[in-house]
């Protein structure tokens, strides 16, 4: 059997941006390669592959690739995905096949010559593959190109900020499922698949040329509540509970969520007193974001407003992070993150959520996990909220 073959079965689907856009990505990418020496770019992770050749792969054990030169962009993904590759990407396509062990490195070897100077990605290779890497391009000198990608990735253009509000309106309607099937005595997963279905249907309803893949929902109930990245159980909605419905419409590989505060019937006074608080911590969240802020110093300022509450002890995580291609199981641009040990100043263009949390131990006053979720748009003199949905204890105790 061959190593390596092209399948090019059917025709281009309809791509997520124009070729402009994409065009522009590569060669802002091609500038940072001219300016770094370096011959061609190896990307594997999901994020870059799919923000360079509009392709989001599903990994399955397998090695996928995009290799991008001065002159050309060609993505490496194996003969078990078909046609679907070429049809999705921009750019060409080459395929391995499975009969030969590392038939992938062939690939490699076909598009970069060696004695290349290689841009791959540290953060994301694993130290095996590296290797392999090295074996096939004994000559070749690989440096990072990830922490110069991400930095890329960080400023969107007008059409990437247009298919996120996109998504943040499909995150709303989201959130108004779930409401809608929050009731004492209902489980979890019950909410959580509601509010998934939902925008998944309004997904194929407003974007039809769009791969209906990863769209997904959590409702975090009682104790179920002090994480933020809890999966959605089959606990039943109790009286007086504390609830975080997160919602999340998964499109072309760019990511939203809407996640809100959440109570059933009824709140206790010390609760509602925390949930107050945490609002006021979200709402001088959303005017700090502006043009110029740095990101260290957002999260010095509303540290400040929980210590004057003698919470900051509770304070689960960084009060926000970068919006654009990213999930649940990849992608982070770390650069753009709300933390004190992350000092990037904000400009226009850049997308980030205000989302602080705190969660107080069970058994305790108040327990459970509290976390308010909007997606900002830095522009010049601001910042536009695109989350449409209403938070706070006015809207969101939902009685039955």
């Amino acid at each position: 059997m061959e190593q390596l073959k092209t399948i090019y079965n059917g025709a281009k689907t309809r791509p997520t941006f124009s070729t402009a856009e994409m065009e522009r990505r590569l060669v802002a990418l091609r500038a940072h390669m001219a300016e770094s020496r370096i011959d061609a770019c190896l990307f594997t992770s999901w994020q870059n592959i799919n923000y360079f050749s509009d392709f989001l792969y599903c990994a399955f054990g397998r090695s996928f690739g995009l290799v991008v030169t001065h002159e050309d962009q060609t993505t490496i993904t194996p003969n078990v995905d078909g046609g679907q590759p070429w049809r999705r990407s921009f750019g060409d396509n080459l395929v391995y096949t499975d009969w030969h062990r590392d038939n992938y490195f062939a690939a490699v070897k076909a598009l970069i010559p060696d004695g290349s100077r290689v841009g791959v990605e540290f953060d994301h290779v694993t130290v095996e593959n590296f290797r392999k890497l090295q074996g096939a391009l004994p000559v070749s000198e690989l440096v990072d190109i990830g922490r110069p990608a991400m930095r890329m990735r960080m400023v969107k253009s007008g059409e990437e900020i247009a298919w996120i509000r996109e998504g943040a309106r499909i995150a709303d309607i989201g959130g108004a499922a779930g409401v809608e099937a929050i009731a004492v005595g209902v489980p979890e997963y019950e909410v959580a698949l509601h509010a998934t279905q939902a925008m998944v249907r309004e997904i194929a309803r407003s974007q039809p040329h769009v791969e209906l893949m990863d769209t997904w929902s959590w409702l975090q109930s009682g104790v179920n509540s002090d994480g933020a990245h809890n999966p959605v159980t089959s606990r039943r909605i109790e009286r007086g509970d504390i609830m975080v419905l997160n919602c999340f419409p998964m499109m072309a590989g760019y990511y939203t969520a809407l996640e809100r505060t959440l109570f059933a019937e009824e709140c206790s006074d010390e609760h509602l007193r925390l949930w107050r608080i945490n609002v006021e911590v979200h709402e001088a969240g959303l005017a700090f974001i502006r043009p110029g802020a740095c990101c260290s110093d957002i999260a010095k300022e509303l540290n400040a407003i929980y210590s004057a509450y003698g919470l900051l002890q509770h304070r689960s995580f960084g009060y926000g992070h970068s919006f654009g291609v990213l999930s649940h199981y990849y992608g982070r641009e770390a650069g753009l993150e709300l933390r004190e040990d992350v000092d990037t100043v904000l400009e226009p263009g850049m997308v980030l959520s205000m989302e602080p949390m705190i969660m107080i131990p069970e058994g305790e006053p108040g327990a459970g996990g509290y976390r308010e979720h909007d997606i900002l748009v830095v522009t010049e003199d601001g910042a536009e909220n695109i989350t449409g949905f209403p938070y706070g204890p006015e809207h969101n105790i939902v009685t039955k």
